[in-house]
Order: C-alpha cells, then sequence, then structure tokens
C-alpha cells in the first residue's frame, strides 16, 4: 500500500440519534505508520466516531475507504475482517484467565478438535516480542495479577497478533502512573513502527504530543482541525478543543 493512501479514510461522515446530529459530515484518515491522535472535549463525538469505524453503530452518510476501496463498516465483524481492532479503555480483558488465553479469546487455534495450546503460546510471545515488551514475566500469568500498563500491553499485543492493520486506542494511559504510562506510550510507537495505523484518543496533550504525527480536533461534531504535531502547540490545538480558533477549509 502507498503511503499516500490512507489505511483508512472517512468522508463526510454524518451520525444522528433522533433530532440530535453527533457527526456533521466529517473528514478524517488514518496513515499506515503513523500515529494520528483524535481529541476533543466531553461530547465532541469521538466515541460515535470510533464505535463507527468499529462496526458498533453504522454511520448515517458518508463515505468509508479502506486502503483505497469504499467499505460498509455494518458490523464488528466486517470491521474485524478489514483488520481494524480497537482497544477500548475497559480492555475487555478476563482476570480469571492467562495472557495466551486472553489473546486467543475467540479465536482460538484448534489442532485435531482441542485446543493448539504450544502454538497459541508460540504466537502470544512472538507477538509481545515484535513489540518489545520486557514488562510480562509469563504468557501464562492470569490478568489479575498484571498491572494496568501490563493489562494495556496485553490488549495491544492481542491486536499484533491480530494482524490489525489499523489499531484504535481509547484514552489507553487513563488511570497509569508514570512509569506505565511511558511504557504503554512506547507500545505506541512501536506499533507504528511496525506499519500499523495507530488512531489514540486522548484527553492527556503531554501523551498525544510524545506519540503523534497528527493530531485531528472534534468540536461539537464537527472535525474543525487537522495538524502537524510538529508545526502546531498545546496552546493551540486547547484553542480548537475549547472552540475559540477555527480552521478555515474544513467543516
Amino acid at each position: 500500500m502507498s503511503a499516500e493512501v490512507p489505511v483508512i479514510e472517512l468522508k463526510a461522515i454524518t451520525k444522528s440519534f433522533g433530532p440530535v446530529d453527533v457527526l456533521k459530515g466529517i473528514d478524517f484518515a488514518a496513515y499506515a505508520g503513523k500515529v494520528t491522535a483524535l481529541v476533543g472535549d466531553n461530547g465532541a463525538g469521538k466515541s460515535t466516531l470510533i464505535k463507527g469505524l468499529a462496526g458498533v453503530q453504522p454511520y448515517d452518510g458518508g463515505e468509508v475507504h479502506f486502503a483505497g476501496k469504499k467499505v460498509d463498516l455494518h458490523s464488528p465483524v466486517a470491521a474485524g475482517d478489514l483488520g481494524i481492532e480497537v482497544v477500548y479503555q475497559d480492555l475487555a480483558l478476563c482476570e480469571n484467565l492467562d495472557i495466551v488465553q486472553n489473546m486467543f479469546l475467540g479465536k482460538e487455534d484448534m489442532k485435531t478438535g482441542t485446543l493448539n495450546e504450544p502454538e497459541m503460546e508460540l504466537k502470544a510471545v512472538k507477538a509481545l516480542q515484535s513489540l518489545s515488551v520486557k514488562t510480562v514475566k509469563s504468557v501464562r500469568q492470569k490478568v489479575a495479577s498484571l498491572s494496568g500498563g501490563q493489562r494495556q500491553t496485553v490488549a495491544i499485543a492481542r491486536s499484533v497478533l491480530r494482524d490489525a492493520k489499523l489499531v484504535i486506542l481509547d484514552e489507553p494511559t487513563a488511570a497509569l502512573g508514570v512509569a506505565q504510562t511511558e511504557q504503554v506510550l512506547n507500545l505506541v510507537t512501536r506499533l507504528a513502527e511496525n506499519g500499523v495505523a495507530v488512531i489514540i484518543i486522548s484527553h492527556n496533550l503531554g501523551d498525544v504530543f510524545k506519540v503523534a504525527h497528527h493530531i485531528s480536533v472534534l468540536y461539537l461534531g464537527k472535525m474543525v482541525a487537522s495538524l502537524d504535531s510538529k508545526e502546531t502547540n498545546y496552546d493551540e490545538v486547547v484553542a480548537y478543543i475549547t472552540g475559540t480558533k477555527v480552521q478555515e477549509g474544513l467543516n
């Protein structure tokens, strides 16, 4: 895929709930090997935008293009088949299961009618190694014994295991300490370095500026800015988030 062709591109996307227009003609793109931050205040439309990409709440209007081809994200299965993985804030991990079991949950490897445990364990280890993860002692640890940062690591590595082309991370550093936040941000960077398109939703602009190549700002259902992170600053992004500044040429 050409680096110039976005992995995902939204054109004039709309979504309403009853009389309330939540997304108002959104244009948005994310590229392979790049981290794109999606920021905005509560109620800006971030969750609705992401649920549409995940196939959970299909958009009402507009077009979705994946690797340059028009697609219909009518269900989570359709999104998953394309290679779209979402790591939600709650991580969707089962605490009573170990790392391998969580990473393969619902997509287990089978051999002659039984679980192929050695193969799944090997794949789990390789997925963690591809992200240079060194904080997990054993892939047979129960998730209940892991720290917040380690749990986030497992959730991100699961997307690698599923050969994701686009990974969406919803507030990945929320409620993490300084050291664990640093670990997770390093993972985000390595994910992009492996050629994955990454979308990160975060209220923490410090984290955003550490890892994002591009910053897209939603304000009351409109995409009010699309910025190169090296050509903007904290104050400018805050001005867009609060609605005190509007970028010309964007809807």
